[in-house]
């Protein structure tokens, strides 16, 4: 993508294997992109146990793959939901890089679903303080360094729930449909300072995350895991599910000159599937 080379960039939730996040991290990388690989590091308590959160070692592999693409790229562990972490990840990317050119809110929570009269409060909170609070966190602290530099591009990857909303996943919806108003506000307002800000919502993609999803509507649907997969791709014009490289494409291109002219869009990345 013409104007990446060069740039350093900061992806949160970019610690897991299969994930969107290290998709990304490959992708600006292999545009010339300096990466910043971020994510949780360790587990912390019933909400973000080992198997939804990047661990350090994930972390760590995934740096070694982008240097092996060229990038020079560091791993720093970072808590979306705590503001003196997200700016000290901000911080270690100006110390390592000399500035901050491109931010992915990739950190997200998609796990943390309930029938709307049982859903607890602890879990709507820690879904929005991720999915929401942490992009706001991680975006402020970018953009004061942004508008230092004169400008940047910030990236928020919502979800075809911000557009249309979906059974047991009132948190979730509610968080991306935020996170949408969130680009558009934080476009209009730091516009002026050269920084754009743009959102992509994918459909739904078999990551890891994707297949504990799967498995989750199935059940609640009462179907077998296969027929439900199959009617996700029946109902897709193109016909196929996601891939985590889709969306790294677009966010490459949201982030590149070619896009200089595009913000506080949200960019349905979703096979036809969603069309507003």
């Amino acid at each position: 993508m013409y104007g990446l080379k060069g740039k350093s960039a900061i992806v949160t939730g970019s610690g897991r294997h299969g994930g969107i996040g290290e998709a990304i991290v490959k992708r600006l990388a292999s545009e010339g992109c300096r990466i910043v690989v971020s994510d949780l590091g360790a587990a912390k308590g019933d909400e973000f146990s080992a198997e939804h959160i990047g661990a350090s070692a994930e972390m760590l592999a995934i740096a070694d793959a982008c240097r092996a693409l060229g990038s020079e790229t560091i791993a720093v562990p970072c808590d979306v939901r705590i503001e003196a972490e997200c700016k000290a990840l901000v911080d270690r990317a100006v110390e390592a890089f000399g500035r901050v050119d491109i931010l992915v809110n990739n950190a997200g929570v998609g796990y943390l679903m309930e029938p709307f009269t049982e859903f607890k409060e602890s879990s709507w909170d820690a879904v929005l303080d991720v999915n929401l609070k942490g992009a706001f966190l991680c975006s402020k602290h970018a953009a004061i360094r942004m508008q230092q530099q004169g400008g940047g591009s910030i990236v928020n990857i919502a979800s075809q729930a911000a557009k249309s909303g979906f059974p047991f996943a009132a948190a979730y919806t509610a968080s991306k449909h935020g996170l949408v108003g969130l680009t558009r506000s934080n476009a209009v307002e730091l516009g002026r300072h050269g920084i754009r800000v743009n959102a992509v919502c994918p459909n739904h993609i078999t990551t890891g995350l994707g297949h504990w999803q799967n498995k989750f509507f199935s059940e609640k649907l009462g179907l077998d895991y296969d027929t439900y997969l199959k009617g996700i791709v029946d109902k897709n014009p193109l016909g196929r599910t996601g891939l985590t490289e889709d969306i790294a494409k677009a966010v490459a291109f949201l982030c590149s000159e070619e896009a200089s002219y595009i913000t506080g869009e949200a960019l349905n990345v979703s096979g036809g599937e969603e069309y507003h």
